[in-house]
């Protein structure tokens, strides 16, 4: 079977932003935030403060994996200039997503710099309260005038774009402001990171936000899904039931493999994320193939 992970990263620096406050590297993978909070942020199997694109090249091959998209945010850091060396080096390989602050003051300049020099077709937006946008912008509004703007440079340049509105129930999580901007843009591509990042008991919010957002232009990656639903363990019955949910309400057609590695390497093994979903009963195998493969490409490789 052919795959696409639809939500990966590639980390030259650590070097993250977040509620508290600026996050870099202490070795060894471990990273620690300006409030003293320490954390992994790269799994002791890459040996690294890093993870270059021969490391995940390699994680590609052992579980035969065709592509990935290469996404980012606040979390790691941007990583625009590594991203597009990555794709540069690798384009058969690789598909890379820019990303910005929409509140940074030289905004033309940095998308001048991303969009038209160096090419990129996909922006990312990572908004959550704890570690993107409004984690260091709380009065932040998916549907305000600076994000609109932002939708509305997007949809003029024909770009898919990408969000990460947080863990179900927080602050940045806001559905019906993200339905409002999806709705104004009919044209664009949009993608809406790990599901909606629903827990283990969120089943009844997730079942609301996908009824509402149940629109002919979203997409939704399933990266994290099996991290977000701990402590769920392989074959993952409550992340499959929730990828069951999502499929008999937005349909398979709308929903994208992904992983978010390299993070969730802390927890299980990459294999365990495609055998998650290439094993799943309440999948058909023309489900998986879509899942896997088709509606990335369908997404991210047939560009207008």
């Amino acid at each position: 079977m052919r795959i696409i992970d639809s939500h990966a990263h590639v980390v030259q620096y650590i070097a993250g932003t977040g509620a508290a406050g600026e996050l870099r590297s202490i070795g060894n993978g471990m990273a620690r935030y300006a409030n003293g909070q320490e954390l992994r942020m790269i799994p002791e199997q890459f040996h690294s403060d890093q993870v270059t694109p021969e490391h995940l090249l390699e994680v590609m091959d052992a579980n035969g994996v065709e592509k990935a998209v290469l996404l980012q945010g606040n979390f790691y850091g941007f990583q625009n200039y590594y991203t597009y060396e990555a794709v540069q080096k690798y384009p058969d390989r690789f598909i890379g997503a820019a990303s910005y602050d929409p509140y940074s003051a030289d905004k033309e300049g940095i998308r001048k710099n991303l969009f038209e020099k160096l090419g990129f077709s996909i922006v990312k937006f990572e908004m959550s309260s704890g570690s993107g946008l409004m984690a260091t912008h709380p009065d932040f509004r998916i549907n305000g005038e600076r994000m609109d703007e932002v939708f509305s440079y997007a949809n003029d340049h024909h770009h898919v774009t990408v969000v990460d509105i947080g863990k179900c129930g927080s602050a940045s999580w806001q559905i019906e402001e993200l339905r409002e901007e999806i709705r104004k843009y009919p044209d664009m591509k949009f993608v809406a990171c790990h599901l909606l990042a629903p827990s283990d008991k969120d089943e009844e919010r997730l079942k609301e936000a996908l009824q509402r957002l149940r629109l002919p232009n979203l997409w939704f990656d399933l990266s994290s899904v099996v991290h977000n639903c701990r402590p769920d363990v392989f074959p993952y019955p409550k992340a499959l039931h929730y990828v069951q949910l999502a499929k008999e309400i937005v349909g398979a057609e709308k929903l994208m493999f992904g992983t978010d590695i390299p993070s969730v390497l802390k927890e299980a093994p990459y294999e365990e994320y495609v055998r998650c979903l290439s094993e799943a009963k309440c999948l058909t195998e023309t489900e998986k193939e879509q899942i896997f493969y088709k509606n990335a490409e369908e997404v991210y490789l047939r560009r207008p």
